[in-house]
C-alpha cells in the first residue's frame, strides 16, 4: 500500500498508510475553514436571522438532509428522501415528536453485577477504606484478616476491585451510548442527551459510580426534548451531580457554594447575571441535599431552614423555590435559548436574534420541543450561514460516519470512546463542569491528521493486532509474571523497580500494588467483556445496489452520501483520476477485492477532507 501523493495535493499523506505528518493537509483546513462559511446550497440572503417557517416550495433533499444532520447525526439517502418526501413541518415533527414513534428496540444496559449492597456509599479513597477497616474492622463488606500478616488486604483489594470494575463498567456504558447513537430511529432524542450531558456536565472520574452515571443518562434520554425547568429540578435531585458538586458538604453548619455557584453560571442564568451574595444565599437553600443508595433524600438536620434573599426575593426559599426563581429571570431564557441555537445552528448570533429565541422559550413556559421546531423549521436554520459551517465533535463525527454507512450496529474496533478521547471528546468524561468548549477548537493540525488516521482504522481495521493487545496494565502484569516465579508479595511488588521503597507500604499492613493488581483481575472476571468487531461494511455492495458502475459517478455518489459541503470540481477531478488508476479502468468490477479496497480507499481521502469536518 503506497503513501498517496503524487497528483493528490488536497489528500497529500492521507491515503492508507498512518499518516506521521501532513502540515500541507494541516495548513490547508486551518485556512480554508473561513472560506467555507458560506453554504453550497444558495438560500436568499435575508433568511439569516428569519424564524418564519420555510415553505414547501424550498423543501428539498439537501434541506432534509441539513436537518437530519443537525436534528441528529445525518443518515442514508434512504433515511434522507423519507424526511424530503414530506412537508417541512411534518419532517421536524417526525424527528422532534419522537415518542409518537414505536420505542425503539434498543435493550437497556446490562449492569455487570459489580456492586454489592455493602460498597455503598463507596470510600472516596484507599486511605479512606483503609481508615474504616481500621474503625471498624472492616471496609465495604470486606473485613480485617486479624492473624495475617496483611491483615487490612481483603479491603484493598475490594476498595481497587471496585475502582477498576467502575472503570470497566463505564467503558461499557459509554459503548452502548454510542451504539444507541448509531442504531436508533429516534436521533434528536440521542443528539439532546448528547447536548445535555455537556451542559450538566459530570464525569466519572469525580462520581466514580457507573450507576449513578447511567441514572443520570436515563435522566438525560427520559426528558430530552421536555420542560427545562422540570430538567433543571431533576439534576439539582440527581444523584450523580450530587456527587460531582460536593453538595453532600453543603449543610447548615458550613454550606459549600459549588453547587450554587454552577446552577447559577452554567446551568441557568449565565455569568454576570448574579451576584456573589447570590449564590451564597442560594447555596444555603440546598443544604442537606443529597443522595443515599442512588435516591435523592434531604437530610433536615442538615438544612438551612432560615430567611433568603435571592435575585432580589426574600423568603424562607429551599431548592425547588430557588429553581422557580431562576426561571422567572429573563437572563435564564436568553442564556438556555442561546446555548441550544449554538449547539444545533451556529455560534454567532444577532442581539436580535437572540431576543427572538428567548421570547420563544419564555411563551412556551420552557417547553422545548416547540422551541426546537421552531428553530428547525426556521429559514435561519437552512440560511447559507448554518449550512456545513458547523465543525463535528469528534462523537458526532464517529456517530455520523457510522450512520451514513447504514450500519446496523456500532463496531467496536476501534474502540469508540478511546478513538474520540484522543480527538478530545470521551463519553462520560467532560473535561471540568464546564463541558466541553466545542466549535473550532474541535480542530488542530494536530486532531485532524488524527481524524484522518481514525477514519483510516474504520476502513482498514486491523482486528488481529486489535485482538491481540494485551488487556492487563503492564504495571499488573509484571506482578502477575513475578508471582508466577514464586516471589513473595513485596518482591513481586518491589522487585526490579527503581522507587521500590515508595512502591510498598511500609507496615505491610497491606500493600498497595498487590491490591491494585488483584482489584482488577477480579473485575475482569465479573465485568461483561465488551464484544470486538470491525465495521461491517461493503462499498462495492452499496453502490451496486445504488446502480453506480463506473469511476464519475462512483466518487460522485460517495462524495453526495457523505459530505454535506462538496469537494470544488479539481478535487473531484483528482479523486476520480486516482481511482481510475487503482481501478486500471473506468468501470467498476463488483466481485472484485481490489474494487473493494480501491473504493475504501477514496472513502478515506473523503472522509479525512477538511470538508468532512464540516456538519
Amino acid at each position: 500500500m503506497k503513501l498517496l501523493g503524487r497528483n493528490l495535493p488536497r489528500f497529500a499523506g492521507l491515503g492508507v498508510p498512518r499518516v506521521a505528518e501532513c502540515c500541507v493537509v494541516a495548513v490547508l483546513s486551518l485556512a480554508a475553514a473561513p472560506a467555507m462559511a458560506s453554504s453550497p446550497y444558495t438560500a436568499p440572503s435575508s433568511w439569516v436571522n428569519d424564524l418564519s417557517p420555510v415553505s414547501e416550495l424550498d423543501w428539498n433533499y439537501e434541506r432534509a438532509a441539513h436537518l437530519l444532520e443537525r436534528a441528529g447525526f445525518g443518515g442514508t439517502p434512504e433515511q434522507i428522501e423519507h424526511l424530503a418526501d414530506m412537508t417541512p413541518q411534518q419532517a421536524v415533527d417526525h424527528l422532534v415528536d419522537f415518542h409518537a414513534l414505536d420505542a425503539d428496540p434498543l435493550p437497556d444496559f446490562e449492569l455487570s453485577g459489580l456492586f454489592d449492597p455493602a460498597m455503598d456509599p463507596f470510600p472516596n479513597s484507599r486511605a479512606e477504606a483503609v481508615r474504616q477497616a481500621r474503625d471498624n474492622g472492616e471496609s465495604m463488606g470486606a473485613k480485617v484478616a486479624h492473624g495475617e500478616s496483611r491483615p487490612i488486604q481483603p479491603v484493598v483489594n475490594k476498595f481497587f476491585y471496585g475502582l477498576r470494575g467502575n472503570e470497566m463498567e463505564a467503558r461499557r456504558l459509554a459503548t452502548w451510548w454510542a451504539d444507541r447513537m448509531v442504531v436508533t430511529e429516534r436521533p434528536l432524542q440521542e443528539k439532546m442527551a448528547l447536548f445535555w450531558h455537556g451542559h450538566f456536565a459530570t464525569t466519572d472520574t469525580k462520581v466514580r459510580d457507573h450507576r449513578k452515571m447511567l441514572k443520570q443518562l436515563n435522566l438525560f434520554h427520559e426528558n430530552a426534548v421536555g420542560n427545562f425547568g422540570e430538567l433543571l429540578l431533576a439534576v439539582t435531585q440527581d444523584p450523580a451531580m450530587l456527587t460531582f458538586l460536593d453538595n453532600a458538604e453543603n449543610i447548615k453548619a458550613h454550606p459549600n457554594e459549588n453547587f450554587g455557584r454552577e446552577l447559577m453560571e452554567l446551568f441557568s442564568l449565565g455569568e454576570g447575571n448574579y451576584t456573589e451574595q447570590d449564590i451564597r444565599e442560594a447555596s444555603r437553600a440546598f443544604t442537606g441535599w443529597t443522595d443515599e443508595k442512588l435516591q435523592f433524600v434531604i437530610r433536615e438536620e442538615d438544612h438551612d431552614d432560615g430567611v433568603k434573599t435571592v435575585l432580589g426575593q426574600t423568603g424562607n426559599f429551599d431548592g425547588e423555590d430557588i429553581i422557580e426563581i431562576l426561571l422567572q429571570q429573563e437572563s435564564t431564557a436568553e442564556f438556555m435559548s442561546a446555548k441550544l441555537y449554538r449547539f444545533f445552528v451556529r455560534d454567532t448570533l444577532s442581539a436580535d436574534l437572540q431576543y427572538q429565541l428567548a421570547d420563544v422559550l419564555r411563551r412556551n413556559n420552557y417547553e422545548l420541543a416547540p422551541f426546537l421546531k421552531t428553530v428547525f423549521l426556521s429559514r435561519d436554520f437552512y440560511s447559507n450561514e448554518s449550512v456545513a459551517t458547523q465543525f463535528k465533535s469528534p462523537v458526532q463525527l464517529m456517530v455520523s460516519t457510522y450512520r451514513k454507512m447504514g450500519l446496523q450496529r456500532m463496531p467496536t474496533i476501534p474502540d469508540f470512546n478511546a478513538a474520540t478521547g484522543n480527538l478530545g471528546q470521551r463519553l462520560l468524561y467532560p473535561p471540568n463542569v464546564a463541558g466541553w468548549a466545542g466549535g473550532s477548537t474541535w480542530i488542530t493540525p494536530a486532531t485532524l491528521l488524527q481524524r484522518g488516521n481514525l477514519m483510516r482504522d474504520v476502513l482498514f481495521p486491523d482486528v488481529e493486532g486489535f485482538l491481540a493487545r494485551d488487556p492487563m496494565p503492564g504495571i499488573y502484569r509484571r506482578v502477575e509474571e513475578r508471582l508466577a516465579q514464586g516471589m513473595n508479595i513485596t518482591q513481586a511488588t518491589t522487585e526490579g523497580d527503581s522507587g521500590a521503597s515508595m512502591l510498598a507500604d511500609s507496615d505491610e499492613a497491606y500493600n498497595t500494588r498487590y491490591g491494585a493488581y488483584m482489584g482488577y483481575v477480579v473485575a475482569s472476571e465479573t465485568v461483561i467483556q465488551i464484544p470486538r468487531f470491525p465495521a461491517d461494511l461493503s462499498l462495492s455492495a452499496m453502490l451496486r445496489d445504488a446502480r453506480v458502475d463506473d469511476v464519475s459517478a462512483a466518487v460522485a455518489y460517495l462524495e453526495t452520501r457523505f459530505l454535506r459541503h462538496p469537494l470544488s470540481d479539481s478535487d473531484m477531478a483528482v479523486l476520480e483520476q486516482f481511482l481510475r488508476d487503482e481501478l486500471g479502468a473506468d468501470e467498476l468490477s463488483w466481485r472484485s477485492e481490489e474494487t473493494e479496497i480501491a473504493l475504501k480507499r477514496v472513502l478515506h481521502l473523503l472522509l479525512s477532507a477538511p470538508e468532512y469536518q464540516l456538519s
